[in-house]
């Protein structure tokens, strides 16, 4: 832990509030436990007394851990969309956090956030927005009020943030209904479709669980990884990387490519999250995005992917394909590895029907050179796997 995340701790451990950068906008945090802090928050921002505030961790597991009664489906819900600009509103059978719950001791306002300057915090905190009650957002620390900043024990410089505030969805049915029951309170940092693709029932992966999964289930998976990485070549400076997931691929890409930054893009927080425990952040980059959003902006040497195309439809595939020629520097060059269409006798991985989607070779080759990349080529295959590569022209 760094020392600016130690210094975090303690001041909110011994009582102090510490205004600080969340993945959203600036905010205020204090112990939730400690009745005297809350009220020196409140006062501070000028929050009504009765209006509850959300708890906040900074690592999933620590929420998780501190939640014991959440059923599953709750669970894995939270997996999904934490750490993230969210705010779930939980049930809470055992009354925890009752200092922060205020008049609704009943239910819990729960942010899990992503922050690299806090990154190994383990405590707990009540925290607010930043701007006096009423105000604007802060985006960035000059956009605090004065009279806040004048009044607080810590405070930290995260730069310009996004400035939304953070979505407040409401989850305390989500168990009952099986997955279905929620709503969104307050729009904000997270869109409505987003939430939907977590939330609604649709197949995910555990980040803690997928790599033992993914490795049962596909037999060519180290084999599969190894390919991708050979067909990216060994000198690009700036890859992108589509569905990074906990970060396997990621890893072995930047092994290969000792001088390249990269930027990984995936819809799931939680597995991004994984992915920053073990990837260098001074050449990393992770952004929460799906395959069909706009990509990050650049000029890549190398846009690689693996496991993650195939839950694209048809024209979402052509689609992606086309972006990939747009982002590729001149003589770029895009690897492909993922499940394919193949003859049922020889499918060996197990479709979810609705989400997975996989495609032929022979058509997403066609498909790579209506996009205007050169050369599709297929470099290797193996059952349902296979690995292709195309280039941008010169």
């Amino acid at each position: 832990m760094s020392d600016l995340a130690e210094r975090f701790e303690r001041c909110v451990r011994d009582g102090g509030v510490a205004l600080f950068p969340s993945d959203t906008v600036y905010g205020l945090a204090c112990d939730p436990c400690n009745e005297a802090a809350i009220a020196r928050l409140y006062e501070i921002k000028r929050r009504p007394p009765d209006k509850a505030a959300a708890v906040m961790f900074f690592e999933l597991d620590a929420a998780l851990e501190a939640l014991p009664e959440l059923g599953p489906h709750t669970r894995e819900a939270l997996g999904r969309l934490m750490p993230g600009g969210v705010t779930a509103l939980l049930p809470n059978p055992a009354g925890r956090f009752p200092l922060a719950c205020r008049a609704d001791p009943s239910t819990l306002g729960l942010r899990v956030v992503s922050v690299p300057a806090l990154a190994g915090v383990r405590v707990a905190v009540l925290q607010s927005s930043a701007n006096l009650s009423g105000g604007r957002d802060a985006r960035r620390l000059a956009d605090v009020d004065p009279q806040v900043r004048a009044r607080v024990d810590l405070e930290i410089d995260g730069g310009e943030l996004p400035g939304v505030a953070s979505t407040v969805v409401d989850l305390r049915d989500y168990e009952r209904g099986l997955g279905q029951g929620w709503r969104v309170i307050r729009p904000g940092a997270v869109a409505h479709e987003r939430l939907a693709a977590a939330l609604d029932g649709q197949y995910h992966f555990n980040p803690e669980t997928y790599e033992r999964e993914i490795r049962a289930d596909l037999r060519c998976y180290e084999e599969l990884q190894e390919q991708v990485v050979a067909a990216g070549g060994g000198d690009a400076e700036l890859i992108l990387e589509l569905g990074t997931g906990t970060g396997e691929t990621a890893a072995r890409l930047l092994e290969r490519h000792p001088r390249a930054r990269l930027v990984g893009i995936d819809e799931s927080p939680a597995m991004l999250a994984r992915a920053a425990r073990r990837l260098p952040p001074e050449r990393v980059r992770l952004q929460t995005r799906r395959l069909q959003d706009p990509l990050p902006q650049g000029r890549f040497d190398l846009v690689a992917s693996a496991l993650s195309v195939h839950h694209l439809d048809a024209d979402e595939k052509r689609s992606l394909f086309a972006r990939v020629r747009e982002a590729l520097a001149p003589s770029g060059r895009f690897v492909l590895g993922d499940v394919v269409l193949v003859d049922p006798d020889r499918q060996r991985a197990e479709l979810t029907h609705g989400y997975d989607k996989p495609s032929g070779v022979r058509e997403q080759l066609r498909w790579l050179r209506e996009a205007g990349l050169a050369d599709p080529a297929l470099t290797w295959s193996a059952d349902d796997l296979a690995v292709m590569i195309a280039f941008a022209p010169r």
